[in-house]
């Protein structure tokens, strides 16, 4: 219980469902946006009202924009060959931080799941499968997270794939640059012992 008024409660309560904020983390963000109302608080709620506004899916490849196509399907210098399959629109920014790829991306909205009843359908499987037809796509990369549902998925993805002759990857899994041997976990290990390759 606290003593705080009903609708900075409400607040409180709002932001402490946010990812990586939990009831202690979101009252003091709570209290650091009352503290600095005009340089922190009034900006943001005009800022998420924005958004609130304009952001939408884009209709091709999932990402969040502010127009029907996002800036990497309407980039014309994007090669359209190579098509990257990720989990969550967070990943697509992962990879575009690392500027390793020049390609397009295809956002599945999440991963299958048999315990939470997540199939095909509730992601954008069909959407990709009609890409790949459509889009003159020759590889697909998936780059899904190295979980129980990501592999289950990426299985999923190839074999639904297998019709279009279309080459399908996945990313590499292993030893991270300058990680230790000793501080990686065995599943780790194991993985990149199976995907070595010679020099």
């Amino acid at each position: 219980m606290t003593s705080a008024p009903g609708e900075i409660e409400a607040l409180i309560a709002l932001m402490a469902r946010l990812p990586g904020l939990g009831p202690r983390s979101a009252r003091r963000a709570v209290l650091h946006m009352l503290k600095k109302r005009a340089v922190v608080l009034e900006p943001l709620v005009q800022a998420l009202t924005r958004v609130a506004d304009s952001a939408r899916e884009c209709r091709v490849c999932g990402n969040i924009s502010d127009h029907d196509l996002c800036p990497i399907c309407a980039d014309p210098s994007r090669a359209t060959g190579p098509l990257c399959v990720v989990e969550d629109v967070s990943d697509l920014w992962a990879m575009e931080r690392a500027g390793g790829f020049k390609g397009r991306y295809h956002v599945l909205g999440g991963t299958l799941s048999a315990l939470e009843s997540i199939g095909p359908e509730m992601l954008r499987i069909p959407a990709l499968v009609e890409r790949v037809r459509d889009e003159g796509v020759h590889e697909v990369i998936l780059a899904l997270n190295a979980t129980v549902e990501g592999q289950t998925t990426a299985h999923y993805i190839a074999e639904s794939l297998a019709p279009t002759g279309v080459a399908v990857s996945a990313l590499a899994r292993g030893v991270p640059m300058g990680g230790e041997l000793d501080y990686l976990d065995e599943g780790t290990i194991a993985a990149a012992l199976a995907a070595r390759r010679q020099l």
